[in-house]
């Protein structure tokens, strides 16, 4: 498989991008109205942390459809310019945020020399781009401030977010939409095709 990007599958990468950039934004104002609900209970800084992992998902899902290098960050990075150019209240340092978030799910993947998309693969890729964030967060927002158990616990919290919200479901919206067809000529349509004509699980 070359590593060379076709106009399609950056087309498609663009795509993406787009979709999530909005989807980010929405759920934006879905973390503002869990962080709201939580504040009578003093766990305000969990409301962002139970959902984090859906601004990770198209670099987990690009990766996983088209399997190239570089296309986990690219979209990402895409996607966090989308939010900014639709007035995201993060401002343009959220394109800064979303290139380390890429970077962080991009990491698992070159590990791998890009040649593994297995379902755990997906799973430590998100995880990854949690920690990544987390990192960035600690002293972009100045979370380093925080006590201790507050930022242990919030990382294992965006951690998990990470691998389910990211890695579980970013799989299983791309199985899906393989399954109508309209990826066969991608990289995880032609393995669907392959697993159909050899009959494998």
């Amino acid at each position: 498989m070359t590593n060379q990007w076709k106009l399609k599958e950056i087309v498609l990468m663009s795509i993406l991008g787009v979709v999530f950039g909005v989807i980010y934004l929405v759920f934006f104002l879905v973390g503002q109205g869990i962080r709201n609900i939580l504040v009578p209970f003093g766990l305000a800084p969990f409301g962002y942390e139970i959902i984090f992992g859906i601004w990770f998902i198209v670099s987990i899902m690009a990766a996983y459809i088209l399997r190239k290098p570089g296309v986990a960050f690219t979209a990402e990075l895409i996607a966090g310019v989308v939010e900014v150019l639709l007035g995201s209240a993060a401002g343009p340092g959220l394109i800064l945020a979303a290139a380390i978030q890429g970077l962080g799910a991009e990491a698992v993947f070159a590990a791998t020399k890009w040649k593994y998309y297995r379902l755990r693969i997906l799973v430590l890729s998100g995880v990854s781009a949690a920690v990544f964030s987390f990192v960035w967060n600690l002293f972009s927002a100045g979370n380093i401030a925080l006590a201790p158990w507050l930022i242990v616990s919030t990382l294992i919290v965006r951690m998990i977010s990470g691998a389910l919200l990211a890695g579980v479901l970013g799989k299983w919206l791309s199985d899906q939409l393989a399954k109508t067809g309209v990826l066969r000529g991608y990289a995880l349509g032609k393995e669907l095709k392959r697993k159909r004509k050899y009959g494998a699980a």
